[in-house]
């Protein structure tokens, strides 16, 4: 199973995509955020996790659609930027706490989002808490 911190992770590199807000919110959604269960969050996202949950799937679907399209759909751009922040915050949080708990000087991994390359890139953990 996938954890929470990385469910937010690759739902935050959904969202820096560049199709419309809308359609990168439901993307992070129904790709990364709908397996994320609160019990797995620290103390302080849950509340801002659930309200975030709730926005994104609130709305009664019209016929040939569901509660995250419905939801969506109904949000102003604002509302999804808003929405979109969030999630961006709450997984800058979780990468917070997560590093707390890193050795001093253990490197950070980042995968390659390029599909034709296979390496994995190092950060110094001193330059990437910066």
């Amino acid at each position: 199973m996938i954890n929470a911190w990385e469910c937010f992770h690759h739902a935050a590199l959904e969202l820096v995509r560049s199709t419309p807000i809308k359609q990168r919110l439901i993307c992070a959604y129904r790709a990364h955020l709908a397996e994320v269960r609160e019990e797995q969050l620290p103390g302080e996202i849950r509340a801002p996790f659930g309200r975030i949950m709730r926005s994104l799937c609130g709305v009664p679907p019209l016929r040939g659609e569901d509660a995250v399209a419905a939801s969506v759909r109904k949000m102003s751009n604002q509302d999804a930027d808003d929405c979109a922040a969030m999630i961006v915050e709450m997984f800058c949080l979780m990468s917070q706490a997560q590093a707390a708990q890193r050795p001093h000087g253990a490197p950070i991994k980042l995968h390659s989002i390029d599909a034709q390359e296979t390496g994995e890139y190092e950060i110094p953990a001193l330059i990437a808490n910066h």
